[in-house]
């Protein structure tokens, strides 16, 4: 078996950086995903992500999303919450789909099993609808998905969602279904941004800035955890914002779940892998920022399982739960 790594080889563990018209690329695909994010309905992160509803039907869902620079982390692969945002939206938009468009649903649990093959090229996400749960008061969707590119199965997964209200003072909107191809880039008038859009560049801006210093992917800085590893465990603060919210302003279901994965495979050296997942949406994410505590439940030769508990200060300035998550892990083969 592989020799563990120390905290301080992990984190000096680093990629050249992209060169500088890749860099340009990445954004420009900001300022498209804040473009388009001006039609309501939708929120930044899928805009920015470029999701495809390539169908959407009572019959079934299908969305797809192409690895790309943007999104992509150093080896090639789509960003975990990337990943999670596409699973959550096809999962989402197969309860929809029998609901009026502009219906809110909250995420309430997702299990998510990987096969290990790599997430890159074009990810295609298929959803089916199975119903509400029966006897509840409230209306609680259950769907089912499955994630492909070229080469196979990616992960198979579960989801319900719960139906609400809006929040008080806030208008819904249809979801836009974009296909592919048919949405070109709408133009800002004279360039100007709206204070929140100012907030999403210049985060954008801070992550390309780090990235063209010290190399790595600019989604992980963007959108992911730098976490501090400890034996067994793992830490990170993560600063909310409207880069990683939905459309009512607390942070987008997807991105919470990859957040939180994302730390606890910090919790365990680079020699483990996450096979499956199951979470727990508790409360909604808010305030000026996520805490992320992942803690290694059971290390055995060939598997670990780790926990994570993400944590928010309300209105109230206290401390609350938001967010609970299982993952399992496998150790690589050497």
């Amino acid at each position: 078996m592989n020799k563990p790594l120390t905290a301080a080889a992990v984190a000096s563990t680093v990629t050249a950086p992209p060169a500088t018209d890749t860099l340009d690329a990445i954004r420009a695909q900001v300022l498209r995903g804040i473009a388009l994010n001006r039609e309501p309905g939708y929120h930044f992160a899928g805009n920015f992500l470029d999701l495809s509803y390539d169908h959407v039907g009572t019959d079934y869902t299908a969305l797809s999303v192409d690895v790309a620079p943007h999104c992509a982390e150093a080896d090639g692969q789509l960003n975990l919450s990337g990943l999670a945002i596409l699973a959550d939206l096809v999962t989402a938009a197969a309860v929809r789909a029998g609901l009026p468009s502009h219906t809110r649903l909250a995420t309430v649990t997702m299990n998510l099993q990987f096969t290990g093959a790599a997430r890159s090229g074009r990810l295609s996400g298929r959803g089916a609808m199975h119903g509400f749960v029966q006897g509840a008061a409230g209306r609680q969707g259950v769907s089912t998905m499955d994630i492909r590119n070229d080469a196979g199965l990616i992960c198979t997964g579960t989801a319900t969602f719960m139906v609400l209200k809006p929040p008080k003072g806030v208008e819904l909107h249809p979801v836009p279904h974009r296909r592919r191809g048919e949405n070109p880039t709408p133009e800002i008038p004279g360039g100007r941004l709206h204070p929140d859009e100012k907030k999403i560049l210049a985060t954008a801006d801070a992550a390309i800035t780090e990235v063209r210093a010290h190399g790595g992917s600019f989604i992980q800085r963007f959108w992911g955890v730098q976490a501090k590893h400890v034996a067994g465990a793992a830490q990170s603060t993560v600063k909310n914002g409207p880069h990683i919210g939905n459309r009512v302003g607390h942070v987008q279901g997807g991105i919470l779940l990859g957040l939180a994965a994302e730390n606890a495979l910090a919790a365990l050296t680079p020699h483990w892998s996450l096979t499956a997942l199951s979470a727990w949406y508790i409360s909604p994410g808010e305030g000026r920022a996520l805490k992320i505590k992942s803690k290694v439940v059971h290390h055995g030769r060939l598997i670990a399982v780790v926990r994570t508990e993400v944590t928010c200060r309300g209105k109230d300035g206290r401390s609350r739960k938001v967010f609970e998550l299982m993952t399992t892990h496998a150790c690589k083969a050497e």
